[in-house]
């Protein structure tokens, strides 16, 4: 079990960040989460852009617990050293739950539509890459105003027109004997 603090809450000791040399740090070979070239490529540019702002998260053999994509991105920079946190104190159980636990916990967050799409106008007045902040040019467009602008309200669903059974009439064929009937569903 990991320390306790003064509240008797468990934490992963002290928390410092150092410099290590990026050959010395070691992947997870079980880690499940997956890091594709392209997401490796917008990690590398929010790094340029941002600078480093999420040190990497290691054990005290300087195994990789949460940072992989960052490490991989570090390495497209040609980074040599990069910020760690060691994380003391973790029993081998909680060390592997809390590398699942790092990435799955932020996937559990949901967005504010009206908070992100006020963000993205902001940051379209100001002329910036949005693609920096990870976005697809698809999800721009599903947050943006824009397209909430261009749905009229008689395109929902609900605005369609009731269609009577009785009226319906559709074309059979019996796939064996090629036996055609028409009829309605009742």
């Amino acid at each position: 079990m990991a320390e306790q603090n003064t509240d008797g809450q468990p934490h992963a000791g002290a928390l410092a960040i150092q410099y290590r040399n990026i050959d010395s740090l070691i992947p997870y070979i079980n880690n499940a989460r997956t890091h594709s070239d392209e997401q490796v490529a917008q990690i590398a540019a929010s790094i340029k852009e941002f600078g480093w702002t999420n040190p990497v998260l290691v054990d005290g053999d300087n195994g990789i617990i949460a940072g992989h994509g960052r490490v991989q991105a570090a390495r497209k920079l040609d980074m040599a050293t990069i910020p760690v946190i060691e994380l003391q104190g973790l029993s081998e159980p909680q060390r592997r739950a809390y590398i699942l636990a790092d990435n799955r916990l932020a996937e559990n967050a949901e967005w504010d539509e009206v908070t992100i799409r006020g963000e993205f106008e902001n940051l379209a007045i100001a002329n910036f890459d949005m693609s920096l902040a990870g976005f697809s040019d698809w999800e721009l467009t599903l947050f943006s105003d824009s397209l909430l602008d261009d749905i009229e309200p008689d395109d929902s669903p609900d605005a369609f027109d009731e269609i009577e059974p009785d009226v319906i009439s559709s074309q059979y064929r019996c796939p064996s004997c090629n036996y055609e009937w028409s009829g309605s569903p009742q």
